[in-house]
């Protein structure tokens, strides 16, 4: 009797559309799984403490360990092609190369050489020096070479270089900030986020804002979180970097008996399994199966190798994996806040037994036990069967 009330509430409950059995009989072409398998493989495993930290993982690399920068004084800034200079040369009387004897009233004994630009062979021209080499060389140096070239021919001379335009000391602010721009650098050094917030600062949330940095053919790439909360990697920039902002929205998934299903913002760096259990909704208390809590991701070979799994029945380099925590052990509640949540990683967490006998009870007792409907029933459950049959 249970099971006839069964089939028959089966196709008298309301629903929103047509049932799977409709669907599949009124299709055109079928192509079903052989034996109603997905053919996906995939590996189950347990979280526990030492699975936990198996996947202990760093978000991406280290900007102080790719380009160094993190601790000491700025670096030097040399003078670069096209970069536009004064220089001006000092004498110690009149009378000397530069300075003449009937000089009259003047600021001082110097002379302002017209400006000029570095050109591409890194070449600048002082008369009576010759050619200078400048690009790639600091400030000092060039001033030293100048002097000895004019020793010989001034009066104790000392040159002073200026730069007037710094064309070469300048970095480009791209991506996800209010005002990109290239800026010129202060003599003075300027770290990654001096730079950002010359550029307006960030126009995106900065738990998924990624930082990358590229100086000449090298980049690496940090969240922004990491130049805030660890201060060595916010290194100074050079000449010529590109520092490019970029959002990078990652989110999780929850199904099941959650207290809220869907889509998930991390909302954190370093969002963890119980913060993102907590972040949608919880278990449902009347629903959940505490013992059952599933996290889907696809996971290395080689980490699983590491945890003595045989990995060999798998193809690729990637297998499907399944980590069940048991939340009824109290002590795995401390593994879920070590266990780091990925990008697109899926939470299912099943119903216990107790709720799928409870839909059943619902169904058989939602049919009327009455003497008079008891024909009526037994003429539905008939014909369920026979369309169930066809």
């Amino acid at each position: 009797m249970a099971a006839s009330a069964l089939l028959a509430s089966c196709n008298t409950l309301p629903r929103s559309g047509p049932d799977h059995g409709d669907v599949e009989r009124k299709a055109t072409v079928k192509y079903t799984a052989v034996n109603k398998k997905s053919g996906v493989d995939y590996a189950l495993v347990d979280l526990t403490k030492q699975v936990a930290a198996k996947f202990d993982f760093t978000i991406l690399n280290s900007l102080r360990n790719g380009f160094g920068g993190g601790k000491g004084p700025p670096p030097a800034s040399p003078l670069g092609v096209g970069d536009v200079i004064s220089i001006t040369i000092f004498e110690s009387q009149a009378g000397g190369l530069f300075i003449p004897d009937d000089a009259g009233s003047r600021p001082g004994n110097f002379i302002t050489l017209p400006k000029q630009t570095i050109g591409t062979d890194g070449i600048i021209n002082v008369p009576y020096a010759g050619d200078v080499r400048a690009a790639g060389r600091p400030v000092g140096d060039v001033q030293t070479e100048i002097q000895q070239k004019l020793a010989n021919r001034a009066i104790e001379p000392q040159v002073v270089i200026t730069t007037d335009v710094a064309r070469s000391n300048s970095i480009s602010v791209l991506g996800d900030v209010n005002a990109p721009a290239q800026l010129d650098l202060s003599p003075a050094g300027e770290r990654v986020l001096d730079v950002i917030a010359r550029a307006g600062g960030l126009k995106t949330p900065d738990y998924e804002t990624y930082v990358t940095v590229t100086r000449r053919a090298k980049n690496a790439t940090v969240l922004f979180r990491t130049l805030i909360d660890n201060p060595q990697e916010n290194i100074y920039v050079r000449p010529g970097d590109t520092v490019f902002i970029n959002r990078e929205r990652r989110t999780y998934m929850a199904f099941g008996a959650t207290g809220l299903s869907g889509r998930f913002d991390f909302q954190d760096s370093n969002l963890t399994l119980g913060e993102a259990l907590g972040q949608a909704g919880g278990l449902l208390d009347s629903r959940a199966d505490p013992s059952e809590v599933f996290l889907y991701r696809e996971v290395e070979k080689e980490s699983l190798a590491a945890l003595g799994i045989d990995v060999s029945r798998f193809a690729g380099s990637a297998v499907p994996t399944i980590f069940r925590a048991n939340l009824r052990d109290p002590a795995i509640f401390f593994a879920t806040q070590k266990f780091k949540m990925k990008d697109k990683d899926i939470i299912y967490i099943s119903n216990a037994d107790s709720v799928e006998l409870a839909k059943v009870l619902g169904l058989i007792n939602g049919v009327s036990d009455t003497s008079a409907n008891v024909p009526a029933n037994a003429l539905t459950t008939r014909n369920s069967i026979r369309r169930l049959g066809n």
